[in-house]
């Protein structure tokens, strides 16, 4: 299979770059001798992933992050969200801050399984996330994701994360350090929720992610119980809480997944959501604000396959 190495060195503020050539020794240990092909600015991933599948790539493994593992997987898809060639095989190699698809995969702590998983023979489906918003330009963004899309303090922390010179060089605990700040300036706003057509209602939310796996935010249990080859995404809402309600009472419950039973969390599952508010809320997708609500989400069963060691069905 013609494989085409896609790499952010940019990615972890860097580390990446200082990590390629031991990462490259690793890969080439198991696929051979290549040519990798080297990110330049955002987005960069998906058109070197379109060029790759164009001529001839099936096999595309993506050195950084989620933001650059999501860009290369955007790059094998059709507008509709189907893939181009079926039988591409996405085969990331966690280089980034948090690597949560990595995570929900069994790479986390052993980032060899990863690297063998790039050169094995098997798949594994996940299910494809459909996200629909806003732009900051005002035009209309639909983006694919596999991870989780969040709005309100979730999606604020997440750009306040990206943007800072220092948080990312820490890893995935950047983001349990920005948290603090951004819940103690933050407040609740009024979202009419619909889930699979049927309109909730409008309450209040301080935030909410709607989730392909558990895991996000540098390996928090975010949304227990979510699977990412169930053809359904989970939705978790923070409620009315108060600032110091979120920090004392919520955020310390992140880690084990035990907040979903604090009194102003919701849980429920679905396969299309829709968020819409008077005030502006953002919205992130898979680690990267992509814009603002009105949001649409939905899920596409079994949209794409990630290499494996064993065949999975």
């Amino acid at each position: 299979m013609k494989t085409s190495v896609i790499v952010n060195r940019y990615a972890h503020k860097g580390g990446a770059g200082q990590r390629w050539p031991a990462i490259k020794a690793e890969l080439e240990k198991r696929l051979g001798p290549f040519e990798p092909q080297f990110t330049q600015a955002p987005g960069h991933a998906t058109r070197l992933a379109r060029d790759a599948l164009m001529g001839g790539a099936r096999r595309f493994v993506a050195v950084g992050g989620d933001g650059t593992v999501n860009e290369t997987l955007n790059g094998l898809l059709d507008p509709s969200g189907r893939l181009l060639a079926p039988d591409s095989v996405l085969c990331p190699i966690p280089a980034g801050t948090a690597n949560e698809l990595c995570r929900a995969l069994g790479h986390g702590a052993d980032p060899s399984k990863a690297y063998d998983a790039a050169a094995a023979t098997g798949r594994r489906a996940i299910d494809l996330v459909r996200v629909r918003c806003v732009g900051a330009d005002g035009r209309p963004v639909e983006r694919f994701g596999y991870l989780m899309a969040a709005l309100g303090a979730a999606a604020l922390v997440s750009q306040r994360t990206s943007q800072s010179r220092w948080a990312k060089k820490l890893g995935g605990v950047a983001y349990m350090l920005m948290t603090p700040a951004v819940i103690l300036g933050y407040r609740s706003c009024g979202v009419a929720i619909t889930v699979d057509g049927i309109e909730r209602g409008t309450r209040p939310l301080f935030t909410a992610l709607i989730a392909n796996t558990e895991n996000g935010g540098g390996g928090l249990r975010l949304a227990p119980g979510a699977a990412f080859d169930d053809g359904l995404l989970d939705l978790v809402e923070i409620g009315d809480v108060s600032r110091l309600g979120a920090l004392l009472g919520v955020m310390p419950r992140l880690a084990d997944g035990s907040h979903v039973g604090h009194p102003k969390v919701r849980t429920s599952r679905g396969r299309s959501f829709r968020f819409v508010s008077e005030i502006e809320m953002l919205v992130d997708l898979d680690g990267e604000t992509i814009g603002r609500l009105p949001l649409d989400i939905d899920v596409l069963p079994r949209g794409f396959a990630v290499g494996a060691v064993e065949p999975m069905p």
